[in-house]
């Protein structure tokens, strides 16, 4: 049972799409990536540009997410959120496995 936790971050004018592009030159982006337990994590921009940037990261299990909120990681996320002065809104999923009927509808 995998987790996945969906944040919008939201800053003034380009703010949010700074601090990804930071995330990413500077190494945290690939950092995270490499953490024991990290399945996905990347940065989306919506089409319609309104200052918001998604980010999409999945973990194999909340032992696996506790352990990079506990890392050195997050103090640096969290100076970057400050420097751009990001607003935060989560939404948290866990993955089922489940025979409802939803896979005839994906196209593979």
């Amino acid at each position: 049972m995998s987790l996945t936790v969906q944040i919008v971050y939201k800053g003034e004018g380009d703010n949010a799409e700074k601090f990804a592009e930071e995330m990413t030159s500077c190494g945290l982006v690939e950092a995270v990536r490499s953490e024991q337990g990290n399945l996905r994590y990347e940065y989306f921009l919506p089409l319609r540009r309104d200052g918001s940037v998604l980010l999409m990261d999945s973990w194999q299990d909340q032992a696996a997410l506790d352990a990079h909120h506990a890392s050195p990681l997050m103090g640096k996320i969290a100076a970057l959120r400050e420097k751009y002065d990001l607003h935060m809104t989560v939404e948290k999923f866990v993955s089922a496995q489940s025979d409802d009927g939803d896979e005839k509808f994906v196209r593979k």
